[in-house]
Order: C-alpha cells, then sequence, then structure tokens
C-alpha cells in the first residue's frame, strides 16, 4: 500500500511562509524553530491523519477536514483517499474564516 502524501496549496504555503517571514524580522532562531516543528508535524500526518480534531471552522464537516495550533499558527488540512492537503496556515489572532 503507498504512502499517502501531503500536498500544501499554493495559498497555504505562501501564508505559512509569510508567517515565518514576520517572526524573522524579531528573531531568526525562532523563526527557524517554528518553522522546523510545524513542518515537522505536518510531515507525521499521514501516521495519524485523525490525531487532530475536525476543523471548527468547516462548515458541514464530515470529520475529514482538521486542524491544529502550534506557535499560535492553525493549519487546516482536508484527509482524502489520495492524500493529505495542507489548506490553511493563519496566525490564531487572525479573524477566522469559514468555508
Amino acid at each position: 500500500m503507498a504512502e499517502i502524501k501531503v500536498v500544501w496549496d499554493v495559498q497555504a504555503r505562501d501564508s505559512f511562509r509569510k508567517y515565518i517571514d514576520h517572526i524573522k524580522k524579531d528573531s531568526l532562531q525562532a523563526a527557524e524553530k517554528v518553522r522546523k516543528e510545524i513542518l515537522e508535524i505536518v510531515r507525521n500526518l499521514p501516521d495519524h491523519p485523525e490525531k487532530y480534531p475536525p476543523d471548527k471552522y468547516k462548515r458541514l464537516n464530515d470529520g475529514s477536514f482538521r486542524a491544529f495550533e502550534k506557535y499560535s499558527c492553525r493549519i487546516a488540512y482536508v484527509i482524502t483517499a489520495a492524500e493529505i492537503r495542507v489548506l490553511r496556515a493563519r496566525h490564531v489572532k487572525q479573524e477566522p474564516k469559514e468555508y
């Protein structure tokens, strides 16, 4: 059985980069720590994709849309049979967006 791979939407990838760039303004070391730890969580999602709770901002969520928060960054993703797709990366203080 092939391993499920993780794919980042372009918008989510760009938002995550902007988040890390913002942290870099204050501390390169902190930005690198945050980047590494969040990417490690995302990399490990295929091992336990349902580890994190269903995304409370997803309307009509059948449980396949999930999210986690680390270092004030909220990562939302969807689990399909073929892949885990990272949909959003947002600071937790930003206005939540339902989708």
